[in-house]
């Protein structure tokens, strides 16, 4: 089943009013972000609430966990608008109906999630027939109406933002937790709204998984279509995408090929930062894709990774393989390779492989001028390959001419590079009866995205099963506009399951940061941390730089480090260990979804979070 884009025109939606401000439609995609300061510090909020205007923040979202702080929004608007701030503010709603129906009289919006609107999650397993689950949402009904009516009278506008890591145990027990879990949950909420008249309302779909995130958000335009309900504009996130380059790449790439799609309307980068510093790649990402309209890509509604044939490394079952590119530098001694990820100790005369290294290695017409290191095989252009004296672990890049003319092959790999509209028939019919054959394949800069998905289409529409690597033109103004780029474009090639390798230039973290955030190849520790709220029980940003500083050698290891409960065990849903603040000066230590200490002093904290992990097993030693 695919999601059937719109050819020539990004996904239409109807028209939210948000106060002044147009959300949907064809109006400009939106940014947005949330304060971190308590609600209930009036002062506090209106100064970051301004610095993030400034920053060029259209929407602020500000957390409301009870009925205090939800009244005290009040003196927040009237503080800004003293000052000429007249931005829509956006009240953040959990596991309080009487909170949200305060808030919806004073704010321009308000987002409540489905999953602990009118539930709270108790992981319980429960069987619903079909009385018992009509029942259920009788109950949700007269949880949630009130709130409507009162959206209605007000003009306020809602978001329904469902959340993977929270939905409501109902949920998970009728439909999965997955996409169609995350989808129905905010189609009970929207049934009800449209059963009262009210549709100002913008739909969400977020997860820490931006694999999960991307096919929530292209089953639920489906969905609507499909129940013919109206076409609501969609907010597009990954939560709890952690700092740093990390954050940035895994944003990048689950909004990024939503956008490319032609879906989102409003969108919020969340990294465990200050919310100023999302607001400018938020606005990078609308930038680049505010011209990008939905194609007949057709994008899959479930992840399927291609079927490729088994060449050398690559292919088959193996995990996307790294390239790097040094055709055009000096490769003169052993230390010129250290930054590749392969370190030689001259005191033992032997290579090491770090978990993050390349194992192929284009080295143009110049093979390396000593015994490369164990592990990799150089990828030589094919007129200086022919005379290589030890081929075993040289093997030839043909253009796409001189492979269909040549006869002269390596006997276990030959890799043919191309750009996607050289992918002609020819071709694809010689390398798909070529067992020893695997693509470079590349697209042109202004729409490599298009250009290279499309090639992939044509592959499989052929059954030609021969692997790719996937090959990037590093261009951008800068270094930051490359990263979002280059995690936007290909991160979306691997999120729907295509691709075998990755090259970009000669990076070697940024590539196994884009395999890593769409899930493909895990080389490092990866952290969910929520981006800090009004809720948070400690200094989110300085915490989870100190576990950081502790566990980020554990290869393939998964820890949430969420600032509250509400964002706790719910967001951190897949993490193997999670640090969640449990009240002031306390957390809680959990092993998946099972809690194991509680109310830990947070200068315990970290220690009995190691102990844990030792405990488990899953500790080792730095090297």
């Amino acid at each position: 089943m695919t999601f059937a884009a719109t050819i020539g025109m990004r996904r239409p939606t109807i028209e939210v009013r948000i106060g002044e401000l147009s959300v949907g439609s064809m109006h400009a995609i939106r940014v947005q972000s949330m304060t971190t300061t308590n609600t209930m510090d009036t002062l506090a909020t209106i100064e970051q609430t301004i610095r993030m205007i400034n920053a060029g923040c259209e929407l602020v979202r500000i957390t409301a966990p009870s009925i205090r702080e939800a009244k005290n929004l009040q003196n927040i608007r009237d503080g800004l608008h003293e000052r000429g701030y007249h931005t829509p503010l956006v009240a953040d709603i959990h596991f309080t109906p009487n909170a949200a129906e305060v808030a919806a009289r004073i704010v321009e919006k308000v987002r409540i999630n489905p999953g602990n609107f009118a539930d709270k999650k108790q992981f319980a397993v429960v069987e619903y027939d079909d009385a018992s689950y009509a029942a259920e949402l009788d109950r949700i009904r007269t949880r949630f109406v009130p709130l409507v009516r009162i959206c209605k009278e007000y003009g306020t506008a809602m978001r329904i933002g469902t959340n993977h890591g929270s939905l409501s145990d109902r949920i998970v027990n009728r439909y999965g937790d997955n996409p169609t879990g995350m989808v129905e949950s905010a189609l009970e909420f929207l049934r009800i709204a449209e059963d009262e008249g009210y549709h100002n309302i913008v739909l969400s779909m977020k997860s820490s998984n931006p694999v999960v995130m991307v096919q929530a958000y292209r089953l639920l335009a489906h969905r609507l279509t499909e129940e013919h309900l109206k076409p609501y504009p969609l907010h597009l996130g990954v939560t709890e995408a952690g700092d740093g380059d990390d954050g940035r790449i895994k944003s990048a790439a689950g909004i990024g090929t939503l956008l490319e799609d032609g879906l989102g309307d409003t969108i919020r980068v969340s990294l465990t930062e200050e919310p100023e510093a999302e607001v400018p790649v938020a606005a990078a990402l609308a930038h680049r894709h505010r011209n990008v309209f939905q194609t007949s890509l057709h994008p899959s509604l479930g992840f399927h990774r291609r079927v490729t044939t088994h060449v050398a490394s690559i292919g088959g079952d193996n995990v996307p393989r790294l390239f790097v590119d040094v055709s055009n530098e000096k490769v003169n001694n052993y230390n010129d390779l250290s930054s590749l990820g392969h370190v030689y100790d001259s005191l033992s005369d032997k290579w090491v492989m770090r978990d993050q290294a390349a194992e192929f290695v284009y080295v143009g017409a110049s093979p390396l001028p000593f015994m490369a290191p164990g592990g990799i095989r150089q990828v030589v252009d094919f007129p200086a390959w022919v005379n290589v004296p030890d081929k075993l672990f040289c093997v030839p890049l043909f253009t796409k001419e001189q492979y269909l003319a040549e006869g002269t092959h390596h006997s276990v790999m030959n890799v043919i590079s191309c750009s996607a509209k050289d992918l002609t028939d020819d071709l694809m019919t010689a390398v798909g009866s070529d067992h020893t054959a695997v693509l470079l394949l590349h697209g042109n800069d202004s729409s490599w995205y298009s250009n290279v998905r499309s090639a992939f289409h044509r592959l499989e529409d052929n059954g030609v099963h021969t692997p790719v690597v996937v090959r990037y033109n590093p261009y951008a103004a800068d270094a930051d506009e490359f990263l979002l780029n280059a995690s936007s474009d290909v991160g979306g090639i691997f999120i729907d399951g295509y691709g075998n390798g990755i090259m970009i230039g000669r990076h070697v973290a940024l590539p196994l940061g884009i395999l890593q955030a769409t899930r493909t190849r895990m080389t490092k520790t990866e952290y969910v941390s929520c981006p800090s709220c009004g809720r948070t029980m400690f200094d989110l940003q300085e915490t989870t730089s100190l576990i950081r500083s502790h566990t980020d050698h554990l290869k393939s290891v998964k820890i949430g480090v969420m600032g509250c409960i509400v964002n706790g065990p719910g967001e951190m849903a897949d993490a193997d260990y999670g640090y969640v603040g449990s009240g002031p000066e306390r957390i809680t230590l959990y092993k998946g979804q099972t809690i194991v200490k509680r109310n830990v002093p947070t200068a315990e904290a970290v220690t009995e979070l190691i102990k844990i992990i030792k405990d488990d097993g899953r500790w080792i030693d730095r090297e």
